[in-house]
């Protein structure tokens, strides 16, 4: 059996994608309000959409 490890920041709020071993930080809004949309294709996640709305 193959273990692939990696570490991360807890103290980072952020997503994480892994995709066949790989793991990936998904960007967050620039202005802190948005979101984060992952879309799955054949059980693995193939892209994300990141939406955000600029507050006045």
């Amino acid at each position: 059996m193959n273990t692939n490890k990696a570490e991360i920041n807890l103290m980072l709020n952020a997503t994480y994608i892994v995709k066949d071993g790989v793991m990936t930080v998904v960007e967050a809004p620039p202005k802190g309000f948005g979101k984060q949309t992952i879309t799955w294709q054949d059980g693995k996640p193939s892209h994300y959409e990141l939406n955000y709305t600029n507050k006045i």
